[in-house]
Formats: structure tokens, C-alpha cells, sequence
């Protein structure tokens, strides 16, 4: 009786986990804190559709040829040696009929394809960096955003992922508002190329914004965060006059929120997201990143 109970026992235990692991989606890692939107894989939903890839998971937005928001965990695991692939291309997996934008859409515009999860967040594997070249990965920066603002904020992050601690990052980014200016003067759409039959548009925001929470390695769940995590919430101009020092741009999570319409970190308790997007550089001033050479920072 007692073999017979404890096989009952074994069987039941392995259901429960073919179960969970059934249930599991590719991408989830990066859903942990919420998804901000609510999108859903549907091809009616064409402004706010879902899409997951094991680097990282987005909401589309046929509209505006540009994700609405993209989202990704950083931890040490994510980071390795592999070079940057540099193989920007359309992202197939889009619904039949909906535009693929192409690299060339880009061309002599004066704006560059911005990266939202960027390439050296994703250098564990070649497929892993390729991935980040997806278009539907992409919107138009400026150059000035791109290869220094947006820069210098994305390797603050990783060094982050990369301190002694090896903390757990969980970012969210996208583009806002419509109108930016690039290296030719200011621009509200890109025009997708005409000569193969295509047609469409690329709004050109006029901010990236992005956010991170940050916890410490191995702690991946809505009820590690407290009140006294630290988050990030930046929002940049899309523009040729930005500083270099993303510190200048410093906002709320809330103030996100009211620019995008999206609900930031709703996995969380309620409670305890109520402080932390009230937060200015999070609770924790002139937080410093061991073993990274940075220095502090002061929240505005």
C-alpha cells in the first residue's frame, strides 16, 4: 500500500511539472514584472501586437512600423564574447500583409536604426546577437541619441548585470510622441521603399524613454521587489542637441506611464509599485556600481 501511495505520489508530482513546463511560453523571463500594454498574439490587434523571441518580447504597432515597447531580463547569463553580427534585416515574422520594414527604409534619412534591447545585452550566443537586428527591434534615433545618449545609458545597465553582485535587470523601452531631428533636419515618418510594390511609414518619435529595476542575482520574482529597489526611468529627446549625460533626463516611472499610456511593472504589488514609480532614480542616492569604474550618480 505504502509503494503503491508513494508511486501515486511521484506520477502526480511529475504531471504537475510536464504541466508547468507545457504552460511555459518562449520569452516569459522577460514578462516576469508585466506586460505594459496587455498585447496579445492576434493579427487584428495591429496596434499592439504581441510578439516573443527567447531574447526578448514586444508589442508591435502596425500603425507606426515601431514597437510600442520592448522588454528584456539582463543578468550575467545574457553577456559572453560573441561580436556584434551586425545583420539587420525584416523580421518575417510578422502577420502576412503587414509592412516589413528593411534596413535600407533608413538609408540617407539622417536617422539610424536605434536598437531598443541593444546588440551587448544579448553576446551569449551568435543567434542570441543576431536576434537584436530584427527591424521590428528598431526605431528611428538620432545620431546623437543613438550612438551617445542612448549609449551611455544602455552600457549603465549592463554594468549593472555586471557588478560583483551580478544584479537581475529588468528593462522596458520604446519609443513617444511623433517628430524627431536627425543629421537632415527634422522628420515625422520614413518612407518605406516604393520600388518592389511596398508601402508604408515609419514614425519618427520624438523621445526613447526606457526603465529598469534592478534586484539582486537570483532574485527574479514581482515579490522581491520592495520599496527600497532601485529604478530607473529615463525619457530622451530624439534629437541632434541632446547631452551626452543620460542623468539629464531622469523622470518618473509615472511620468512615463502618463507619456505612453502603458502600465509599467503590473506584476508587482500594487503597493509597493505605487512608491517605487514615484521614485526618482529609485530611493537609493548616489548609488554606486561596485567594480564597474563608474562613479555615483545624483538623481534630479
Amino acid at each position: 500500500m505504502k509503494n503503491r501511495f508513494r508511486r501515486y505520489t511521484i506520477l502526480l508530482s511529475l504531471l504537475i511539472v510536464l504541466a508547468a513546463v507545457a504552460r511555459a511560453e518562449v520569452g516569459d523571463e522577460h514578462l516576469v514584472m508585466g506586460n505594459p500594454s496587455d498585447a496579445i498574439t492576434d493579427s487584428l490587434n495591429t496596434t499592439n501586437y504581441l510578439m516573443r523571441k527567447a531574447e526578448y518580447v514586444l508589442s508591435y504597432n502596425r500603425s507606426t512600423s515601431c514597437p510600442n515597447w520592448v522588454s528584456w531580463h539582463l543578468n550575467a547569463s545574457w553577456l559572453g564574447k560573441v561580436e556584434r553580427q551586425d545583420d539587420f534585416r525584416p523580421d518575417t515574422s510578422l502577420p502576412v500583409g503587414w509592412l516589413q520594414v528593411m534596413p535600407k527604409d533608413y538609408a540617407r534619412t539622417g536617422f539610424e536604426q536605434g536598437h531598443m534591447c541593444n546588440s551587448k545585452d544579448r553576446t551569449v550566443t551568435t543567434n542570441a546577437n543576431s536576434a537584436t537586428f530584427l527591424m521590428s527591434n528598431m526605431v528611428p534615433q538620432s545620431p546623437r541619441n543613438n550612438e551617445q545618449t542612448w549609449k551611455n545609458l544602455e552600457d549603465y545597465c549592463r554594468r549593472l548585470a555586471l557588478s560583483s553582485k551580478s544584479n537581475e535587470v529588468y528593462i522596458i523601452c520604446g519609443p513617444v510622441g511623433k517628430g524627431g531631428v536627425g543629421g537632415k533636419g527634422r522628420r515625422e515618418t520614413l518612407e518605406a521603399r516604393r520600388k518592389e510594390g511596398r508601402s508604408g511609414t515609419i514614425t519618427v518619435p520624438s523621445c526613447t524613454w526606457k526603465v529598469a529595476l534592478v534586484l539582486p542575482h537570483g532574485k527574479s520574482s514581482p515579490a522581491d521587489v520592495t520599496t527600497n529597489t532601485m529604478t530607473i526611468a529615463v525619457c530622451v529627446p530624439n534629437t541632434q542637441t541632446v547631452t551626452t549625460d543620460w542623468t539629464a533626463y531622469i523622470t518618473t516611472v509615472n511620468d512615463i506611464e502618463k507619456l505612453t499610456g502603458l502600465t509599467l511593472f503590473s506584476a508587482i504589488d500594487p503597493t509597493v509599485a505605487s512608491v517605487i514609480k514615484k521614485q526618482q532614480y529609485g530611493p537609493k542616492v548616489n548609488y554606486r556600481v561596485r567594480g564597474s569604474g563608474l562613479g555615483a550618480e545624483t538623481p534630479r
